[in-house]
């Protein structure tokens, strides 16, 4: 069992996301809560059991292994979508349970509509289109074909939704380009709907689409980012509050990260700290060795800039950050002590230590760095 450190996740920060998203979309637009990636690294089952708590019942996951976790931790009561990989192996359990997912290309859907008939159950499909993304999606030309196997097979699928994925919306670089990937949705969906098929939803919005296009909140939104208290990027936030007098972040963020300083040593100038020559101390320092390292997911490219938070002092990390351990200066601060609370992510008192703050110090995104936490840290759900 990791001890290490452990990352704290609020259902008071969590409950105001949502409020505010909600109240942002409307009521006839479902907010499908996007548990990919660990839960974006706030903890899957955790996670989940949280945002239900809060009133979510659409999950959207990567694959079919998270798919069985938020299934066996919330079973039949929420709605469970695949967006990317469902195996051959794994449609069985699929469409056994009744998990949604997207069908992009001909082999995944034969492959549905064979166990479906197998199984004597329909397939729950969300039918995506290749819009602009050029990534997974059904083009153009494939649609007839698609449409003639969606009649056929009626009786072994349910045409839940059409979808699609934009190609960076949280760019205002990418305008023309999304709006492009607009148009060609709507033409597929009104394709389909001349040739007699209509899916019960359709939904293309991200966290980003659904702040900068606000046309593509269609029937349901899959929200990553924005839940857990993150912007997609500070275009979005700019956008957003352009569009209002108050100037102050609706988001909270929910995850706190937190460890212990591990041991306190003095440097006397002239000598260099942790591996290799890159931090020289120029003067006589005090550090502090803390436990976390590039193998708990605090990425080594924040060596020599990252910052913690130590008894209401922010601190500067020194030296490499190694597998295990790093170190901070703490030099100026008084009254520093062994077992005394690190905050690597989060508030103390009055200073914060933000996700957004690594991206800046780094080449990491904020997902990037989020989703790299380490599994092995235990989660715990706080008020």
């Amino acid at each position: 069992m990791h001890t290490n450190s452990t990352i704290e996740i609020s259902r008071t920060a969590l409950q105001n996301n949502i409020a505010f998203l909600q109240k942002t979309f409307g009521k006839k637009t479902v907010l499908s809560s996007v548990v990919k990636g660990n839960a974006y690294g706030h903890g899957l089952a955790e996670f989940v059991s949280m945002a239900n708590e809060c009133g979510i019942q659409h999950f959207s996951v990567f694959d079919v292994e998270e798919a069985k976790i938020v299934h066996a931790k919330l079973g039949d009561k929420v709605t469970i979508m695949v967006l990317g990989l469902v195996s051959d192996e794994d449609m069985d359990w699929v469409i056994a349970n009744d998990i949604q997912f997207f069908v992009f290309d001909k082999h995944r859907l034969s492959n549905a509509i064979k166990s479906a008939k197998i199984l004597k159950r329909t397939a729950k499909i969300h039918i995506e289109i290749e819009t602009g993304m050029n990534r997974t999606g059904f083009d153009k030309k494939e649609l007839t074909t698609v449409i003639s196997i969606l009649k056929k097979e009626k009786e072994q699928i349910d045409f839940i939704g059409l979808c699609t994925h934009y190609a960076g919306a949280e760019s205002i670089a990418n305008y023309y380009r999304i709006h492009k990937q607009i148009k060609r949705f709507e033409e597929a969906y009104e394709y389909l709907g001349d040739n007699g098929l209509k899916p019960e939803i359709k939904h293309s919005a991200c966290s980003a689409a659904s702040m900068m296009f606000p046309e593509t909140r269609m029937d349901l939104v899959r929200i990553g980012i924005m839940q857990y208290g993150l912007w997609p990027s500070p275009e979005v936030f700019v956008n957003y509050l352009n569009s209002k007098k108050s100037k102050i972040d609706p988001l909270s963020r929910v995850i706190t990260w937190k460890t212990k300083i591990m041991n306190i040593k003095k440097v006397n100038a002239g000598e260099f700290i942790g591996y290799g020559t890159s931090f020289l101390a120029e003067r006589k320092m005090t550090i502090a060795v803390i436990p976390i390292g590039y193998s708990h997911g605090y990425s080594r490219s924040l060596s020599n800039q990252g910052r913690v938070i130590i008894n209401g002092y922010r601190c500067v990390v020194v030296g490499s950050v190694n597998m295990n351990m790093m170190t901070v200066d703490i030099t100026d601060i008084g009254n520093v002590k062994k077992e005394d609370e690190v905050i690597l992510i989060g508030k103390q008192g009055d200073m914060t230590v933000s996700v957004a703050s690594f991206s800046d110090l780094s080449n990491q995104l904020n997902y990037e760095l989020l989703t790299r936490i380490s599994k092995t840290i235990p989660r715990k759900t706080i008020q």
